[in-house]
């Protein structure tokens, strides 16, 4: 198959949304947890979160365009911190549920049954089940005008991670976190670990950095 601009622009909408969010691969799949001042826990399923840098350590994901409520935008903006928590396996039904929209007085914690979970009197809400928590501190809101989208840039203030899936050297094994991956909108795939490459030299074989 092959679409040229003009064919894509003139697609039926959701088609054409279901085959642009598959075309970019494989995204994360996490839950951007945040908490109003008044107290009212908010939670989302995000599939656009990116690592943008480590020093200092940076993640960003992006906001649709603020036409409608949105509320993790504004209990960011309000608090001036949220968490971002992988989904595993084990409940992405329950992570994918947090998309309906709900009224900002109800909680998607209660209605996905999963469960709000506070670290070093840190604002935002930790999702519980998750194994791998991030919690950040806003830095900038950055306007894509080519869609209206934002892109949301935060400062992880601490890491929770289960002590088992972390190596010595610092590096995570996603895999054995059971952490999924997302396609589109609404596919979820479980990860397979392949290999862990050494950093690359030229004129020199490619080595693995585990052990086998």
């Amino acid at each position: 198959m092959q679409f040229d601009s003009r064919t894509i622009s003139e697609m039926d909408k959701r088609y054409r949304a279901h085959l642009m969010n598959s075309m970019s691969g494989f995204r994360s799949a996490n839950l951007i947890g945040t908490k109003a001042m008044n107290g009212q826990e908010n939670l989302a399923v995000f599939n656009s979160v990116c690592h943008i840098g480590a020093n200092p350590p940076l993640m960003g994901f992006i906001l649709r365009p603020l036409t409608v409520t949105r509320d993790t935008y504004d209990h960011i903006m309000e608090s001036g911190y949220y968490t971002i928590n992988h989904i595993h396996h084990s409940f992405i039904n329950k992570a994918h549920h947090t998309a309906a929209k709900y009224p900002t007085e109800v909680s998607e914690f209660k209605k996905a049954g999963l469960t709000p979970h506070y670290e070093n009197k840190f604002h935002a809400p930790y999702v519980k089940e998750s194994l791998v928590r991030i919690g950040l501190s806003f830095e900038e809101a950055i306007p894509i005008k080519a869609n209206n989208t934002i892109m949301m840039v935060g400062k992880v203030q601490e890491l929770h991670i289960d002590d088992a899936l972390v190596a010595e050297d610092g590096w995570v094994d996603l895999s054995k976190a059971g952490t999924v991956a997302i396609s589109n909108i609404d596919t979820y795939y479980k990860t397979e670990l392949i290999d862990r490459l050494a950093y690359s030299k030229p004129d020199e074989s490619v080595k693995s950095l585990l052990k086998k």
